[in-house]
């Protein structure tokens, strides 16, 4: 029981059962050498983003799991990702809207399809908290349709209803799930078995003989269905006071804390199991790895700070790389999908890799560039993921006007974008690029605005006279060098996709006249007879849905 020196000092919310929860671990409070940080220091920070600020000492700053500071904490750093400015009682609106009224409802709550009914954890919430979250992800259910597997956000409700109100929890999460910077958590099922896939590439390089340990358990074909258990070994197998530590973190950084965190379970793992009569190796040979290993975590050996420790210290795991394996994963599993015909990655909207037929119609309606058969070509190229949404037409030089001025205003909020091309020769090519174009003028550290920017998602593709995709070079080669990532730049003057050793797509500020060559960032030819072009036609869609 966590003892409570001061009446008025309430850490946790009514909903939950605080008798449960278990003593504080003394190895989570502050040193002295660590002075306590309060919420406005770190929400100074945020309001000035301190991205790299913020991280630090949220990685290093273990605050006891009663610590008031996570009431406003938690909701800070998820709204930092994207705020949705909801107006005040939107959230109970919602709630009338499905459910007809404020009250609890009498009976069970039918949850949506993206929860995972074999893993619903509540952590320490009472029977009321435990309706509570089943209402808060029956209304992300109902706002978010196109939600259809996203196991995490039961176990994130539960835990934010720990810290925070209800409508709080609601708004903190809708700011995760809509987030475009960061990845929070996947939505589809096919995203799901590309994160797991994406732990297990990452812990082969980069915790390779804790990799090479777990093939003593099982065979080769079965660690497969081991690491599709990676996120229960956080959410549902980690004591209490481990995942709220692991959240802190979380909340700020994204889906790649969570990949440290299973791979540093998996070293730990190692460690406690390598001596061949071990009483983890026996666990393991005796009741099977799968449930080995979650006992292992519900009885995890290091506390929270060293467990952090452990994750945050796998050298040269970045980011870059681990949404470079996310990616390549994707479009693997993509690329099996279509030659397989298989039916287990279908998507809620499209089949079979195409277009649906409002899909269809609305690129048919608008476009002056594409046949069907372009169309079709194009939608099996795109991300799974963006497939599922609407497609827009943001700009279109045939109603628009010629003026970079013009294409920024109506382009320059949306994420992912569609460039389309053609020229006044009836080439026809393009690129799909992976971030807003908003972000030519952000800025580095010192002030300095910033080149290029950009994805490992971005790539380029010819329509007319062949059909070829020219995908990011990283894609099949880990190694590569600044000249290689390249992806987008812009101003007031000028469009630039690729670059390196040439400029895949150059345009000039009238969209007028532009060249193509080959550059190093996506290893193609020039996309055009001649390299230089005339524009005829430049249209640029958007995804209804996947905007910001």
């Amino acid at each position: 029981m966590v003892i409570v020196n001061d009446l008025d000092y309430q850490p946790f919310q009514s909903l939950v059962n605080v008798d449960s929860i278990p003593l504080i671990i003394p190895e989570c409070t502050i040193t002295k050498k660590q002075p306590t940080k309060t919420f406005s220091e770190i929400q100074h920070l945020i309001t000035h983003n301190r991205y790299k600020d913020v991280k630090k000492l949220l990685r290093c700053h273990h605050w006891p799991t009663d610590n008031m500071i996570r009431s406003q904490l938690w909701s800070a750093l998820s709204k930092q990702h994207n705020n949705n400015n909801m107006t005040e009682g939107f959230y109970w609106d919602l709630v009338v809207q499905l459910f007809g009224t404020k009250d609890l409802p009498d009976k069970t709550s039918i949850l949506p399809p993206f929860v995972d009914s074999k893993h619903r954890h509540i952590y320490h919430l009472n029977a009321v908290g435990k309706e509570v979250a089943d209402r808060v992800v029956c209304v992300l259910g109902f706002a978010c349709p196109d939600i259809t597997y996203s196991p995490a956000i039961y176990s994130l409700v539960s835990l934010f209803l720990h810290f925070m109100p209800e409508e709080e929890c609601y708004n903190s999460l809708t700011s995760l799930v809509s987030s475009k910077r960061l990845v929070f958590m996947t939505q589809t099922k096919s995203l799901y078995e590309v994160t797991w896939r994406t732990v297990m590439r990452a812990t082969k390089k980069y915790a390779s003989s804790a990799s090479v340990h777990l093939t003593k358990f099982c065979s080769v074909t079965k660690i497969e269905h081991v690491y599709t258990d990676w996120i229960w070994w956080i959410f549902q197998g980690l004591p209490f006071h481990h995942v709220v530590r692991v959240m802190d973190c979380y909340l700020h950084e994204g889906i790649k804390v969570l990949y440290r965190i299973a791979m540093a379970i998996l070293k730990l793992f190692y460690k406690h199991s390598s001596k061949r009569n071990s009483f983890w190796a026996l666990e393991a040979y005796n009741n099977g790895l799968e449930a080995t290993l979650m006992k292992f975590c519900r009885q995890m050996p290091a506390s929270p700070n060293k467990l952090l420790k452990k994750a945050f210290g796998i050298r040269a795991l970045s980011a870059a790389y681990l949404h470079r394996v996310f990616v390549k994963t994707e479009m693997s599993l993509k690329s099996k999908a279509v030659l397989s015909n298989s039916h287990q990655l279908i998507r809620s909207r499209s089949s079979e890799n195409l277009p649906t037929s409002q899909s269809q119609v609305n690129i048919q309606l608008m476009s002056h560039t594409l046949s069907t058969r372009e169309l079709f070509t194009l939608w099996s190229w795109l991300p799974m993921r963006i497939t599922m949404y609407q497609p827009i037409l943001l700009y279109t030089t045939e109603e628009h006007g010629c003026s970079l001025t013009t294409f920024y205003f109506r382009v320059e909020q949306h994420e992912p974008t569609l460039l389309i091309i053609k020229t006044c020769s009836d080439d026809v090519f393009g690129a799909y690029c992976s971030t807003k174009w908003l972000e030519r003028n952000r800025k580095d550290e010192r002030g300095n605005r910033t080149a290029y920017f950009g994805t490992g998602e971005t790539f380029l593709f010819s329509l007319f006279p062949e059909r070829s995709k020219y995908p990011w070079v990283g894609m099949e080669n880990d190694n590569v060098c600044h000249s290689n990532e390249l992806f987008m730049a812009a101003d007031s003057k000028m469009i630039t996709i690729g670059g390196g050793d040439g400029q895949a797509i150059w345009m000039d500020e009238n969209i007028r006249f532009g060249k193509s060559d080959s550059c190093s960032t996506f290893n193609n030819p020039p996309l055009c007879p001649g390299k230089d072009f005339e524009i005829k036609v430049l249209e640029v869609y958007g995804f209804g849905g996947a905007m910001l």
